[in-house]
């Protein structure tokens, strides 16, 4: 492929700028749903003029649906989009990069996105897509996913879809809610997985962060012993990853806690559980939700985080070594390398 491309560059110079070109408006496209032109010329920095002549060259090729509300991908169209994603990393070095990453944590896969969400809207969103399309490809029948809380996660949401009704599938919050923004909550996101694929979903209605003894009587509830036995029973595991000491102020835990956390060597949080730099657990609670032992008995576990911001915790998440698949983004996956 690669001496391909060589000998493209030397005879015809200016075709893999072409398809670039015009791969950036079709993803464009893709990632909006349906979208003006004008809006469309400021998002991938062409003229209306220029744009134009490439909308009737795409159009023509069957690619493009236009209507009163906008611009949108015919199903050929969104095809060829996803057709084109491994053929461009190829080009841009991101297949080498995902190599990389793969072999530097021992991961079955790896995802990379170009770019640094922690600079860009545009970036978490095709996080967000890519997330999404790694999990529809990891579904069967019948399998129960367990999905955590936080904004990766909503987006993720937000663009899933799949070809036909799941309607043999449930989704269930992996823990309680962290009484943050509702729209991040793990149970607001299995409800508009279900809602966006036919599928069936369970909410936890239970705080993340419990006592001991509030954990015990809890756990005597039917209807809380029900949920949480399905979500224990999750093959597909889908996390985010965040800073320690940030997770630690979402969760408003104690000064005493935070303070044990840095002493500790707190780096990474994921699935409510704390990770110091070599991938070992140095905190944990009691939860009404996913415990490690489950994480370690699942069929599938994906995480999807993003921005140099968070090369490190990914890092340290990734040496814990139960993950299977992680989707992030070129800087983060950079900077996840410096601290193999």
């Amino acid at each position: 492929m690669r001496k391909i491309v060589e000998i493209q560059k030397k005879l015809l110079p200016d075709l893999l700028q072409v398809m670039e070109k015009r791969h950036k408006i079709l993803h464009q496209i893709y990632l909006s749903g349906t979208i003006g032109r004008r809006t469309l010329a400021t998002n991938v920095d062409l003229t209306e003029r220029v744009l134009r002549s490439e909308l009737e060259i795409l159009r023509a090729q069957g690619l493009l649906e236009i209507g009163a509300a906008g611009m949108a991908l015919s199903e050929s169209g969104r095809q060829l989009v996803e057709e084109m994603e491994p053929i461009l990393k190829e080009l841009f070095g991101l297949s080498e990069l995902e190599e990389t990453v793969r072999q530097a944590f021992g991961l079955k896969r790896v995802v990379i996105v170009p770019g640094d969400s922690d600079s860009s809207d545009h970036i978490k969103r095709e996080l967000g897509l890519a997330g999404s399309r790694v999990l529809r490809d990891s579904l069967s029948s019948g399998d129960v996913v367990a999905v955590m809380g936080g904004s990766t996660m909503a987006r993720m949401a937000s663009q899933f879809a799949t070809p036909m009704q799941l309607r043999d599938n449930w989704f269930v919050p992996a823990r309680g809610g962290l009484g943050e923004s509702v729209d991040y909550q793990a149970n607001t996101i299995v409800s508009e997985l279900a809602k966006r694929t036919g599928a069936r979903y369970r909410m936890l209605h239970v705080p993340d962060h419990l006592s001991e003894e509030a954990y015990q009587t809890l756990m005597q509830e039917p209807n809380v012993r029900d949920v949480v036995d399905m979500i224990r029973s999750a093959r597909i595991v889908v996390h985010g990853i965040g800073d320690a000491l940030t997770m630690a102020r979402r969760r408003k835990l104690r000064n005493d806690t935070k303070d044990e956390l840095v002493k500790d060597g707190a780096l990474a949080e994921a699935f409510g559980y704390y990770f110091d730099r070599s991938g070992k657990v140095v905190h944990r609670m009691a939860t009404a939700g996913l415990r490690l032992e489950d994480i370690e008995a699942a069929g599938m576990v994906i995480g999807i985080a993003g921005g140099s911001s968070k090369g490190e915790a990914i890092a340290s998440v990734m040496r814990f070594g139960h993950d299977d698949v992680l989707v992030t983004d070129e800087a983060a996956a950079i900077e996840a390398l410096r601290h193999v």
